[in-house]
C-alpha cells in the first residue's frame, strides 16, 4: 500500500511541478591508455541506454537522465579528480570501473552522502551494508568470483579437487589480490595446492610466469587480468599447449577483446560471466530504433551484444531501476543522492521486471537490503568458440559458498568499521 501511495504522490508531482533539473549519472570513463579497448564499450553502452530511457520513456519518472562523462583512463589519481569536479552537479551514483578508484572514493562518496555501485569489483566486504552504507557491489563479487570458478572446477571433477594444482595468475595490483584470501581458505576446504603468479601492469611480459605453468603443469589456472594483460596470457597459455578448457578468467578476463587477438589459440578458453552473452534481448530492438537507427550512440555501433557492452548496459539498467525506486520511496522525482542510496538499498531485481526491461534471460534476479550490499553472489562459466567466434555459456548461474566468504567480509568490514571508528547500522 506504502509503494501505492508513493506512486500516485509522484503522479502527482509529475502533474503539478515546474520542470525540473536532470538525473545526472557521470560516468567515470576510461577512452584513452592502456585499458581504453575494454573501457570504450562499457562507457558507450551506459550513454546508450541513457539516451533510450530518454527517448523511449521520457526519462525517469518523466525527468531526463544526463550522463556526465569524465575521462579518468584507468588512473586512480584522475578519477578521484573526476569525482571532485562532477559531484557538485547532483551526481547520483559513481561507478568508477576501478577497484583502485573506487577504494580511494568509498570515505569521500560515504562523507558527501552520494552512493558508490562497483558492479563485480572494489572492496569486496562492501557488500556489508551494516559497514558500508553507501557502496554498493551486486550482483557479485571478486570473492564469490573466486568461488565460483572452483566449484566450477570441483564439478569437473565428481566434487573431489584434492591433491589438484591450482595456478592463479593476477593483476599486481589491489584489483589482482583481491581473491587471493578466498582462493587460500578454499584451497584448506578442498585441499588443493595454490600458486601465485603476479603480472606487473599493463601485463605485456609474462614469460616468466608461463615458463613456470609449462614446468609445474598446473590442472587448472585462473586467471584476475585486465586489458591487454589478459591477451598476453592467453597467447603465452596457446603457445605452451596450455589445455583451455582448464584455463578460467574471471568476469573482467572474458570479453572479445581478450580472445579475439589470439585467434584459434585461444579455442575453449573459459571466463566467469555476470550476465548472459550475446544481443537476442527485446532491449537491443528499443536501442536499436532510438538511438542506433536515430544516429545516437556513443560509439560506432560495432559492440552491441559484446560482453563489455552488456556489462554496460546491465550497469546502467540497475542505475536507472535503482533512481525510479528512490522516486517512489521519496514521492517526488527531483531526487537527490542521499535518495538514490535509499532506491540502491531498496533495489529489487524480479525476473518479471528484467522482462519488462527488454532483458528477459539476461540476468539472474536478486534483491538488496540494508545488511546486503552485494546480491546473490551469482555467476556463470561461458566458454569461447573461436570458429563461431562467440561466447556460450557452458554452465547455469553458480551460487558462491557462503560458508567461506560470510566469515571473510565479516572480519574485513569490521576491521574497516574499527579502523574508522562506524558504528554497524540496520539494528
Amino acid at each position: 500500500m506504502k509503494l501505492r501511495l508513493t506512486t500516485l504522490a509522484l503522479g502527482a508531482a509529475l502533474a503539478a511541478g515546474p520542470a525540473l533539473a536532470d538525473l545526472v549519472f557521470p560516468s567515470l570513463d576510461y577512452r584513452t591508455g592502456p585499458y581504453a579497448a575494454n573501457g570504450i564499450p562499457v562507457a558507450d553502452a551506459y550513454a546508450d541506454y541513457f539516451e533510450m530511457i530518454n527517448a523511449r520513456d521520457g526519462g525517469i519518472g518523466g525527468v531526463p537522465a544526463r550522463v556526465l562523462p569524465c575521462e579518468t583512463g584507468y588512473n586512480t589519481e584522475k578519477g578521484v579528480e573526476c569525482y571532485e569536479a562532477t559531484k557538485s552537479e547532483g551526481s547520483l551514483v559513481y561507478q568508477p570501473y576501478s577497484t583502485g578508484i573506487t577504494y580511494q572514493l568509498i570515505p569521500k562518496a560515504t562523507a558527501d552522502d552520494i552512493p558508490i555501485h562497483s558492479m563485480g569489483y572494489g572492496r569486496t566486504s562492501a557488500k556489508n551494508g551494516k559497514v558500508f552504507s553507501h557502496v554498493f557491489n551486486y550482483p557479485a563479487n571478486y570473492w564469490d568470483g573466486a568461488s565460483i570458478a572452483i566449484k566450477h572446477i570441483l564439478d569437473l571433477n565428481g566434487g573431489d579437487i584434492n591433491g589438484k594444482k591450482v595456478a592463479l595468475v593476477y593483476h599486481n595490483s589491489a584489483y589482482g589480490k583481491e581473491p587471493i584470501r578466498t582462493l587460500e581458505d578454499l584451497a584448506k576446504k578442498h585441499g588443493y595446492e595454490l600458486t601465485l603468479l603476479p603480472v606487473d601492469h599493463p601485463g605485456q611480459e609474462q614469460k616468466s610466469q608461463w615458463l613456470q605453468i609449462r614446468r609445474e603443469k598446473p590442472d587448472y589456472v585462473l586467471m584476475w587480468g585486465w586489458g591487454v594483460m589478459n591477451q598476453v596470457a592467453i597467447q603465452e597459455a596457446a603457445n605452451i599447449r596450455y589445455p583451455m578448457e582448464n584455463f578460467i578468467g574471471i568476469w573482467w578476463s572474458g570479453s572479445e577483446n581478450d580472445v579475439l587477438p589470439v585467434g584459434e589459440g585461444a579455442h575453449g578458453y573459459k571466463a566467469l560471466a555476470l550476465t548472459s552473452p550475446g544481443s537476442d534481448f527485446k532491449v537491443y530492438e528499443d536501442l536499436k530504433k532510438y538511438v542506433y537507427d536515430a544516429g545516437k550512440a556513443a560509439g560506432n555501433g560495432d559492440q552491441m551484444g559484446t560482453v563489455l557492452y552488456n556489462r554496460g548496459l546491465y550497469a546502467a539498467v540497475l542505475a536507472a531501476e535503482a533512481a525510479r525506486i528512490a522516486q517512489e520511496i521519496h514521492g517526488t522525482p527531483d531526487i537527490t543522492p542521499g535518495m538514490m542510496r535509499d532506491g540502491m538499498e531498496a533495489l529489487d531485481i524480479t525476473a518479471e521486471r528484467l522482462a519488462e526491461l527488454g532483458f528477459e534471460g539476461f540476468a539472474t534476479p536478486f534483491k538488496v537490503s540494508c545488511e546486503n550490499h552485494g546480491g546473490n553472489g551469482m555467476g556463470a562459466v561461458q566458454q569461447w568458440d573461436a570458429q563461431a567466434k562467440t561466447w556460450t555459456l557452458v554452465t547455469d548461474f553458480i551460487v558462491s559458498d557462503a560458508d567461506i566468504i560470510d566469515p571473510l567480509i565479516a572480519e574485513d568490514s569490521a576491521a574497516y568499521a574499527a579502523e574508522n571508528s562506524i558504528e554497524e547500522r540496520c539494528n
